[in-house]
């Protein structure tokens, strides 16, 4: 196990002094399905080792305090859920398709289990992922969207990705998001960074003849503003309509941490705007979304991506009061063996900023803190004021 330094164990201490704690926070795990890197482990999993491996990852996170959970439910055009609109995943029987045998609901199952230890389950869904490269040589069920429309689902770089700018594309997956939160008792509908994809070097994404349509039926946007049009469009739809059918639930997007360069002074790197086609600035000013969790992966001290800087910058688009949780990026103490005592000071930051709405953090990514990799189990050991259920969906069917 990795020892832990007396400078972290003093910051342990200081999180158990009530002056540190918000009265509310939101302490989150994303629990990543795609290449199975969270749950289910393995493909190959039979239904009680499924259902016996999220049992131990939600008790392991109950013992740390965690109040919520972000399951990965469609990682690419599949449903770790029963579906009439979707095939199974891949990821969970390795067989796009195939149900669990025995058969079993893994939303439902996942609910319940984390109800009767007072979790939020919000479901996190990729919008226009239609394959995932860790995957590209799996077959695709016939229900599948590349084959229903073929001519909207392109191989680009390793990945096949949906057009956003085909209605029908549009139109099918915000039926899958309703029709999630019609049948499931979830407490938040959940997007990632990824909308148009991470652009390949050298290779233009390939809606050109989607584009084409658009300015032939007199559209007069630019390819580029028609693009980030597109997904606004997506996201002020799926806003309004969630909260049609149940006004508790809380709609978020973890978007990639930049929104451009330059915001705030002196901030360098990808330009989410630009090449994502992703306007989270405009989705989180004009109250379309119930809180915004951007991913804030780079340590605090570099200027460039400075963790304090650009969690500020947020906090000073939140023009409605709603709710900011950080995504912090918890696998890097294994991945990019970054100090343990970088994460507490992330949150340490993160809660020093709750009187303007900072109120709490999602970590990626659950396994991380269930192997206790490099002691993270032990620093995030301290307890937490929970955000409880009643609360939550009270407080959220008042906002404004």
């Amino acid at each position: 196990m990795y020892l832990i330094s007396n400078e972290i164990q003093l910051n342990v201490y200081l999180f158990e002094d009530d002056s540190y704690w918000p009265v509310r926070e939101f302490r989150g795990a994303f629990v990543a399905t795609v290449a199975n890197i969270d749950w289910p482990s393995s493909r190959h999993l039979t239904t009680n080792q499924q259902k016996n491996e999220l049992i131990n990852l939600l008790e392991k996170l109950q013992k740390l305090n965690f109040n919520a959970i972000v399951l990965q439910v469609r990682p690419a055009g599949d449903a770790l859920y029963s579906s009439k609109l979707e095939p199974w995943s891949y990821y969970l029987t390795g067989e796009q398709g195939k149900a669990p045998s025995p058969f079993y609901d893994p939303l439902e199952f996942a609910i319940t289990e984390a109800y009767k230890r007072n979790f939020e389950v919000h479901a996190w869904f990729n919008p226009y992922r239609a394959r995932s490269g860790s995957n590209s040589s799996v077959g695709l069920a016939q229900n599948h969207i590349a084959h229903i429309y073929p001519q909207y689902v392109y191989k680009y770089g390793h990945d096949l990705w949906m057009d956003p700018g085909a209605s029908v594309i549009q139109d099918h997956a915000i039926k899958v998001f309703l029709d999630v939160v019609t049948r499931y008792d979830i407490d938040g509908v959940h997007i990632d960074d990824y909308f148009y994809p991470y652009p390949v070097s050298g290779t233009d994404f390939p809606d050109s003849h989607t584009y084409s349509s658009y300015k032939q039926s007199g559209g007069n946007l630019g390819l580029t503003d028609w693009r980030r049009n597109n997904i606004n469009t997506l996201i002020q739809h799926l806003s309004t309509r969630i909260k049609t059918i149940k006004p508790y639930v809380k709609f978020g997007i973890s978007p990639f941490g930049i929104w451009q360069p330059g915001y705030p002074h002196g901030i360098h790197g990808f330009n989410s705007f630009t090449s994502l086609y992703a306007d989270s600035r405009k989705w989180f000013k004009e109250g379309w979304l119930d809180y915004v969790a951007p991913q804030l992966y780079w340590q605090i001290d570099p200027p460039a991506q400075s963790y304090p800087a650009l969690l500020d910058w947020w906090l000073d688009q939140n023009t409605h009061q709603h709710h900011v949780y950080t995504s912090n990026y918890a696998s890097a103490v294994f991945a990019k063996h970054w100090s343990p005592n970088e994460l507490v000071r992330q949150v340490q930051i993160s809660r020093s900023r709750d009187s303007r709405k900072s109120f709490g953090n999602i970590h990626f990514s659950a396994k991380i803190f269930v192997g206790n990799m490099h002691g993270m189990s032990d620093v995030f050991s301290c307890k937490c004021i929970y955000l409880t259920r009643s609360y939550t969906r009270n407080a959220m069917a008042v906002l404004p």
